[in-house]
């Protein structure tokens, strides 16, 4: 058997949003519920993923449990607020303000929706949206292929928020000033508007930032371009919020009256502009190693990525096989049957739990993982298509072949993770 020149030597033994640091979308199982997510919420059996509210438009809808802690904060801060314009409420003023920490975050799943729907329009898979500290997430698979559409998918969200505050303020219109349905519709306006301004800030990750680099894409013809230029204008945008958003409130520019702030407001407005430069600033990392990722991308091939196999027989003792496979110079083993025809693949982890002393003694059937049919894969698969294929069907090892049915060789999920270090770490064109 001759050595393919485009077989990855793959010597060495081994890495996050989204994502880890070294491998974003490292191959492995999907981890999304099934079910129509009708009747009580549920959790899900996707890590982080929180309590499943239900399926709009076939999407599965999360509610993360820091979504609780913040809508206990806007209970508590809204109920003061209510105070001083209702003092007769008294203690159902509470209950007022968690109605309205409800329905400003059904405002923000509306903001999410419109993204998902124009993500859907354009035929671009949703794998879920996230309602969590600060608002959401659409968690939207696959890249626009142009800028228009990457500039439409982002400017429906706070297009939605705009619409939805305008509604709100006609609709003070037709309650009395002072009650609870104006005060209610009130707040929902200001926090809608509040929204849409906030992510129409030209930064990644904000929609507005998406914008940008929409803009520049365009303009450059280079979506990375794009995308460092938003990330940066974005890691600007969270140093001036840490710095000017304490000073705004101090200064009373925001509207807010100067003989009311205290130590403790003060303190409050710090953390809340630390926890939102801290918010943006990841989140414009995370957009540039993303980025970074998938502009290397399509480098990662199933046929440049696989290590050279060998067939043996079920019977074989493990020692005959792996001298076999020396003399070879290969690196896996795949058990055939009588016919010649694959039928497991011998783990690299088994090997090397079984001592030298007992190798001749060990036959590779009983090291063998049965093949099924997720565990062969198409030797011109590469980029995404591979990466999909790998989370469909987890598993160490898969069986490569040609289109002629032909054994490949075998592809290493590590050797895969490897190879996302390595585009992570290469410079951008």
């Amino acid at each position: 058997m001759n050595q393919d020149d485009e077989r990855g030597e793959n010597h060495r033994p081994q890495s996050g949003e989204t994502e880890p640091e070294a491998k974003p979308a490292a191959p492995g199982p999907a981890g999304g519920p099934s079910g129509t997510g009708k009747g009580r919420p549920r959790r899900t059996d996707e890590p982080g993923g929180g309590l499943l509210m239900g399926r709009p438009f076939g999407v599965p809808v999360y509610v993360a449990p820091s979504w609780f802690l913040v809508a206990a904060l806007i209970t508590w801060v809204f109920g003061d607020q209510i105070e001083r314009v209702l003092p007769d409420l008294g203690g159902a003023r509470y209950l007022v303000s968690l109605f309205f920490a409800i329905a400003f975050y059904a405002s923000v799943l509306v903001h999410e929706l419109a993204h998902t729907l124009a993500a859907l329009r354009f035929k671009l898979p949703v794998r879920r949206i996230q309602l969590q500290f600060f608002g959401g997430v659409s968690e939207i698979e696959k890249e626009t292929e142009t800028p228009g559409r990457e500039f439409v998918l982002a400017f429906v969200g706070p297009l939605l928020s705009l619409v939805l505050a305008g509604l709100f303020y006609v609709s003070l219109y037709a309650v009395e000033p002072g009650t609870v349905p104006g005060v209610l519709l009130a707040g929902l306006m200001i926090s809608n508007l509040i929204v849409a301004v906030f992510n129409l800030l030209p930064g990644l990750p904000l929609d507005g930032g998406r914008m940008l680099r929409a803009v520049i894409w365009k303009i450059t013809g280079k979506p990375m371009s794009g995308t460092v230029a938003a990330a940066w204008v974005g890691r600007a945008l969270a140093v001036a919020v840490l710095i000017g958003l304490p000073l705004l409130t101090r200064t009373g520019l925001l509207g807010n009256s100067t003989d009311d702030i205290s130590g403790m407001s003060t303190v409050t407005d710090a953390l809340l502009a630390a926890i939102l430069a801290a918010i943006i600033w990841t989140g414009a990392g995370n957009s540039l190693r993303m980025a970074r990722l998938r502009e290397h991308l399509p480098d990662l091939r199933a046929r440049s990525l696989t290590r050279r196999a060998i067939p043996v027989e079920p019977a074989t003792p493990l020692s005959e096989a792996l001298r076999r496979a020396n003399e070879a110079g290969a690196r896996a083993l795949v058990v055939v049957d009588a016919h010649g025809v694959p039928t497991g693949l011998v783990r690299e982890s088994a090997i090397a739990g079984v001592p030298q002393h007992r190798r001749p003694w060990v036959a590779v059937s009983g090291l063998a993982q049965d093949l099924n049919d997720g565990m062969r894969v198409p030797s011109e698969l590469a980029g995404q298509p591979l990466l999909d294929h790998l989370r469909t069907s987890p598993a160490t090892e898969y069986l490569v072949v040609e289109e002629t049915g032909e054994i490949y060789g075998v592809l290493s999920t590590a050797d895969v993770e490897r190879a996302f270090v390595k585009a992570m770490a290469r410079p951008s064109s």
